[in-house]
């Protein structure tokens, strides 16, 4: 609890600047992006001044850097958001509170990535149990069933009310630090035609937190949401599971609940469709 309510004073405090906001926003149109092109969008300020900004945000979790090649790269996080919306928003205004929440970010070639990142306060064998465990992962990830034996090249599937909803091919395997899946969704026929994307799973232990990093990439550039969307309701869930040992109650789990009780269609496919 301690770590949750230092992150939320973290958020709280990035986004009382107005050009703190403006960077965000300037994310959101075009992810990715390097200072040099941030600080053309802002002639009134120094270069200094818009890496300030930017490590205000970076230490607020709002944004997340990868370098490539000689550059460094500026990615919007949305996982803090959502976090801040579950404990502030969605108990006041549940019915569109999570339309609000869903950032969805392009980037000016072939193909994007989304990066999200999340604090738990786990060892790195729980949250890699949690990831691989089927049982644990069904309470996070809105009821489907993922089954394999994770080692390297094996396949996993994912079922939801009977039905195949994704499946995939485990590339990489290297216990409790890293995992790396093929990921095709199937629930679907506008996530069909998205075909094959990639997803990392990265772990890395804070003394008694873990930090772990979402990498969703090889998708195509306006890549429909239903891949990705989910992904902030999930990890919102899986740190609510594993600091409490509670399902956290979100739009996903609920319709997952709805769809368990009414046997209609899976409702991680209806989940992942909301935008």
């Amino acid at each position: 609890m301690v770590t949750y309510y230092l992150s939320v004073d973290d958020v709280f405090k990035a986004l009382a600047d107005p050009t703190r906001r403006s960077l965000l926003d300037e994310l959101f149109k075009q992810d990715g992006q390097t200072l040099g092109a941030l600080e053309a969008r802002f002639p009134g300020m120094t270069r200094f001044g818009v890496m300030k900004h930017l490590k205000v945000l970076e230490g607020a979790h709002l944004v997340v850097t990868r370098r490539r090649g000689r550059e460094k790269l500026h990615f919007l996080n949305v996982v803090p958001i959502r976090l801040v919306h579950d404990r502030w928003v969605s108990k006041y205004a549940e019915p569109w509170a999570a339309h609000l929440s869903e950032l969805k970010q392009g980037l000016e070639k072939k193909t994007m990535e989304k990066i999200y990142e999340i604090y738990i306060k786990t060892t790195p064998q729980a949250l890699w149990k949690a990831i691989i465990d089927t049982e644990m992962r069904r309470k996070w990830n809105f009821g489907a069933i993922v089954t394999s034996d994770f080692t390297p090249g094996s396949r996993f599937e994912g079922r939801g009310g009977g039905q195949l909803i994704l499946e995939g091919e485990n590339i990489e395997v290297d216990p409790p630090r890293r995992l790396v899946q093929n990921f095709r969704a199937l629930w679907s026929e506008e996530a069909k035609a998205e075909g094959t994307s990639r997803v990392t799973y990265e772990i890395e232990q804070i003394r008694d937190s873990c930090l772990l990093k979402i990498t969703h990439n090889q998708l195509r550039e306006g890549a429909n949401a239903q891949l990705y969307g989910g992904w902030p309701m999930a990890l919102s869930g899986l740190k609510t599971l594993l600091e409490t040992g509670e399902m956290l109650t979100t739009p996903g789990s609920l319709r997952w609940l709805e769809g368990s009780s009414e046997r209609e269609e899976p409702a991680v496919a209806r989940h992942l469709s909301v935008k």
